[in-house]
């Protein structure tokens, strides 16, 4: 049986990449893309270089909350109507686990939904290294708001 997509419109990374990730916009800067959509969830990866660690060579705890945040966020703004709705972040919070430090590739974040409602989405974002091992969870809950009209 096939899953039915929580998805409002069928969507590729490609496409999201290319309207998604902005050239001047963080996720740009930080290096993430989209690497996969599935039926209930979508994956983004960020480097762990130069832009995205601390001063002691680890992946930074902000860059891991911007990368959960912006796949969140994205997922997000593709379960309501595009044409009516846009959806912003009200809360994030994380556990940090384990550090990955610089040169050890990318890190993979992945979102699901807890909660679709009409007027909020609550979204769990587990964050993988290369290994698979889990790095950071984040909680993202977004609030979802009508375009105003005109």
């Amino acid at each position: 049986m096939t899953q039915t997509s929580i998805f409002t419109e069928p969507v590729t990374p490609e496409e999201v990449n290319a309207s998604q990730i902005v050239d001047g916009q963080m996720a740009r800067h930080l290096g993430m893309e989209i690497t996969e959509i599935g039926a209930d969830y979508m994956t983004a990866r960020m480097p762990v270089d130069y832009r995205t660690i601390q001063r002691i060579g680890i992946l930074h705890g902000g860059a891991s909350l911007a990368l959960a945040e912006t796949v969140g966020s994205i997922a997000a703004s593709y379960c309501v109507d595009r044409s009516q709705f846009f959806i912003v972040g009200q809360e994030i919070n994380a556990n940090h686990l384990r550090p990955v430090r610089d040169g050890e590739g990318y890190v993979y974040a992945t979102a699901k939904p807890v909660h679709l409602g009409r007027t909020s989405q609550v979204w769990d974002i587990r964050i993988r290294n290369e290994e698979g091992k889990m790095v950071c969870i984040s909680r993202f809950t977004v609030a979802v708001l009508r375009k105003p009209a005109g």
